[in-house]
């Protein structure tokens, strides 16, 4: 077409009727535009917010998971040097069982799994 060769020789030579030809520029012309429109390009801003939720669901499990590690630290140095398989106080059983059952739902870890 820009070496101005007729569209019925440029049709012959691939194959191709001249009236489809005419059909395609036709809705080319029409609708080129849209061929160059972005689509399914994912909201940015709905992206974004995703990312900060995301963000602060791990913040909140971090900071959940450092005063699970600082409560245990403190059990530990206060009761559990005694948990030899021996019998132990009354009062270091509940204290553990409660900090398990505590920090199984809190962190929805299962108290079997939770105590390995």
């Amino acid at each position: 077409m820009l070496e101005k060769e007729s569209i019925s020789k440029l049709c012959d030579e691939v194959g191709l009727q001249p009236t489809v030809f005419y059909r395609w520029q036709k809705e080319f012309l029409e609708n080129g535009a849209a061929a160059f429109e972005q689509k399914g390009r994912p909201n940015h801003s709905a992206e974004q917010e995703r990312i900060a939720y995301l963000e602060k669901k791990i913040q909140t499990k971090d900071e959940v998971l450092a005063e699970l590690m600082a409560e245990r630290a403190a059990l530990k140095k206060r009761h559990w040097g005694t948990l030899t398989g021996a019998r132990v106080p009354h009062d270091t059983r509940d204290q553990i069982v409660d900090f398990v059952r505590r920090w199984s739902q809190k962190t929805e870890i299962g108290a079997g799994r939770f105590i390995g």
